[in-house]
């Protein structure tokens, strides 16, 4: 399927599984999503609510979904309390969200009262996503969309349509995208911020880093999806892009940012006092923030 007719990103729906599954169990007091499970359908929210009893299923199928849902959770408390964090330390006029996703920041963040908030996400999932929040109200100052597809369309052009001010300094937000672009279009998707940023501009960035056991077990989960005749979560989005530490700042600093701190998700679960699993997971996630001087 071309890039530009592909379908909704599964992975999203994933990732928002995995904070309603999150929501009041992890990190109760730090990490809080009271919106996700009411962007599921309902057949999405099974699952969840199996993580939240904490009552497996049986069935290779169904116990393979149930895995993925709460070692996803475990992650997202962890990222989301980093990026909210990041967010509420840098306040801005403007945020932009990259690849939105079923991304709920701008229906659960009071802090975003006086902002402006973007959405950037491809079409495909960009319409999935205004079709689930129906007509639930923004907390947002106002919440504008821009759909993109960044191989085929301009990012500045879309924001540009979108009322984004070059002007104004943002808060950009870029999580759970950079591995599944390519190392071009990381790079010129940075330089598409770096040249929309006024001076004080924020970037949030959330990447992987590299790891083989992290990849054997992306390879584990497909294989065990397909011997239970179901397709992966992760079909169709495969990883392209993982970068060390040292790598990522460099591409930051190349594009005009300079670095202000970049932590591993460990850590981060660690302070919040998580039970921690998925650790190889938390270890090779990092976020990165960013200031344009």
């Amino acid at each position: 399927m071309p890039p530009h007719e592909r379908a909704a990103s599964r992975t999203a729906v994933l990732v928002c599984q995995g904070r309603a599954a999150a929501h009041g169990r992890l990190a109760p007091g730090r990490f809080a999503d009271p919106v996700a499970e009411d962007l599921l359908h309902e057949d999405e929210r099974e699952v969840v609510e199996q993580v939240r009893a904490e009552t497996p299923p049986t069935g290779w199928p169904a116990r393979t979904a149930y895995e993925a849902v709460r070692a996803c959770a475990e992650i997202v408390a962890a990222r989301t309390v980093a990026i909210d964090d990041a967010i509420r330390t840098h306040p801005h006029q403007q945020l932009v969200i990259l690849g939105a996703g079923l991304d709920t920041r701008a229906w659960r963040l009071g802090e975003l009262a006086d902002v402006d908030v973007t959405e950037v996400d491809h079409p495909a999932s960009q319409r999935d996503k205004r079709d689930r929040v129906g007509a639930r109200l923004s907390v947002a100052r106002t919440l504008r969309f821009a759909a993109v597809d960044l191989e085929v369309d301009d990012l500045g052009e879309a924001l540009d349509a979108a009322g984004h001010d070059v002007e104004v300094p943002t808060a950009w937000l870029w999580e759970g995208v950079v591995p599944y672009l390519s190392r071009e279009e990381v790079v010129r998707t940075l330089q598409a911020l770096a040249a929309r940023s006024a001076r004080g501009s924020t970037l949030v960035v959330n990447y992987q880093t590299p790891s083989l056991r992290a990849r054997l077990g992306r390879r584990l989960v497909g294989l065990l999806a397909r011997l239970g005749r179901q397709e992966p979560v992760t079909a169709g989005e495969p990883w392209h892009t993982l970068l060390t530490p040292a790598r990522m700042a460099r591409l930051l600093v190349d594009a005009g940012f300079g670095v202000n701190s970049d932590e591993d998700l460990l850590a981060v679960a660690g302070r919040l006092g998580l039970d921690i699993r998925s650790r190889t997971s938390l270890q090779n996630g990092r976020v990165a923030v960013a200031s344009r001087h």
